[in-house]
């Protein structure tokens, strides 16, 4: 039976007293926090096969394999992989009849290990039968801990650990329900689930794409994101040490332009001497671009996830409302160049003072965090008033007392113009395409990329009509 609104204490005691449950809790670098909850409750014996913490490097890798690196979802997956098979050989013959095994696991370094006084990071992972005698299924997460003092780090590891570990007893037929748990206890400003993936048979139906939507939306992290293959990345996985170019945008749907962007910047870059590497290309996607009336469309995030999909696209989804906080982002995991890129419309918004409104030190606060260090932004021509006019960062003129800061971005290479564009294209508005795609318009095919348009056409979406 679920009881609403428990305690970090009941919950620990509900699965303690549910005698259908038993596992081994193997837990690497801030304490056994997580299964110090279960004894402490009382009943552990209930529960509890094994405890332990393969705490030494050494000793890790003689029971998990060598690794480079041990707060990883290598490590993790490493960890589920040996101890779920060992509690199976040990105890299947005793209680498999009538017990659900699990193992719950979790690697983290804390911010006192890093040296640092921005908290830690870690992997947490539960494989469990949902029935005794059942194929496992499994829940992987990725944690930001933002305390800044280490017991407050290892005290969130608990609770949400506990969190974890009762969702997947008790809401695995409810995932989205599942997600909203982990926070239970907690505060905003102690964690950060940026990555949650579900797999097995008790998750059989579940889309980890919406999984990592519904992260962003209820407020569990800032951003999230998937590969094109639609595999749920932590950011640092992909971003760690890598040049990277964004591009935000709506997406509803993907056209021409949207890579033409891409397309031209990468032509540019491939010539500067001072940009070196190949960089990670994402596309971003705002929670504010992602709503429908008071709330997300799931089925139409879907289909442009898809149409981002079919063009091999790396997808971010944020809450971020201005470009400044999505470069700070970035920067958390890379420390090479950034670039961003966006059309001349919203260059327009960014120089405007009124995007920063928000902020104390107002436009010149935002622009400080927007062009940081190796950080640039290139922006994509538009159609001008007049016959043949183009409007380009070299040609705006922003507000007069910001005249020469706009200048200053300019002249030293912060903010450049791409070149490479198709001018017989600069006139394609995404609301035009989708109203075109919905009316059964066959033009819109010659302003969209070829392998959108297949499954645009394939699976009918956003409203496709054919006359």
């Amino acid at each position: 039976m679920v009881i609403e609104n428990l305690t970090t204490h009941q919950k620990a005691l509900q699965i303690n007293l549910d005698a259908g449950k038993f596992g081994t809790f193997a837990e690497i670098g801030a304490g056994q926090e997580v299964v110090r909850w279960f004894f402490q409750v009382g009943k552990a014996a209930a529960t509890v096969a094994k405890s332990m913490s393969a705490y030494d490097t050494v000793v890790s890798d003689e029971i998990y394999g060598a690794t480079s690196h041990y707060v990883s979802r290598a490590r993790i997956e490493a960890m589920l992989d040996h101890e779920y098979p060992l509690l199976v050989q040990r105890l299947d013959q005793t209680r498999g009849d009538k017990d659900c095994f699990f193992v719950f696991a979790d690697t983290v370094a804390t911010h006192g290990r890093r040296g640092s006084n921005t908290g830690g990071h870690g992997w947490l992972g539960i494989r469990f039968q949902a029935h005794p005698k059942h194929t496992p299924s499994q829940i992987l997460l990725h944690v930001q801990l933002l305390d800044s003092v280490t017991t407050g780090e290892q005290d969130a590891l608990g609770i949400l650990g506990v969190n974890l570990i009762y969702g997947a007893f008790y809401y695995n037929n409810d995932p989205s329900r599942l997600v909203r748990s982990l926070t239970d206890g907690l505060r905003r400003h102690q964690i950060e689930v940026d990555l949650i993936k579900f797999s097995g048979p008790a998750f059989a139906g579940v889309e980890n794409r919406l999984m990592a939507l519904l992260l962003v939306e209820k407020g569990l992290t800032h951003a999230a994101m998937f590969t094109a293959e639609g595999e749920v990345v932590q950011p640092s996985e992909i971003l760690g040490g890598k040049p990277v170019i964004l591009e935000r945008g709506a997406f509803r749907p993907v056209t021409n332009i949207t890579m033409n962007m891409i397309d031209g910047a990468l032509g540019q870059i491939a010539k500067d001497s001072t940009k070196k590497g190949d960089p990670v290309t994402v596309v971003e996607m705002t929670l504010n671009n992602l709503m429908t009336g008071q709330e997300v469309d799931r089925e139409d995030f879907l289909a442009r996830a898809d149409t981002l999909a079919s063009l091999g696209q790396m997808v971010m989804i944020s809450d971020y409302t201005r470009f400044d906080l999505v470069a700070s982002c970035l920067r958390k995991y890379t420390r090479e160049w950034i670039v961003m890129l966006m059309g001349f419309p919203t260059l327009r918004e960014v120089f405007d003072i009124s995007y920063y409104d928000s902020l104390e030190g107002g436009m010149l606060e935002g622009l400080s965090r927007l062009f940081q260090k190796d950080v640039s932004v290139f922006v994509y021509p538009a159609k001008g008033s007049r016959e043949g006019e183009l409007e380009t960062a070299s040609s705006f003129v922003c507000d007069p007392e910001m005249k020469n800061v706009y200048k200053h971005f300019l002249e030293n290479g912060y903010l450049r113009d791409i070149t490479d564009y198709r001018a017989d294209q600069l006139h394609i508005r995404p609301s035009d395409v989708l109203a075109k795609i919905q009316n059964g318009d066959a033009s819109w095919e010659t302003l969209v990329p070829p392998q959108a348009i297949d499954i645009i056409k394939k699976r009918r979406l956003f409203g496709f009509r054919q006359r």
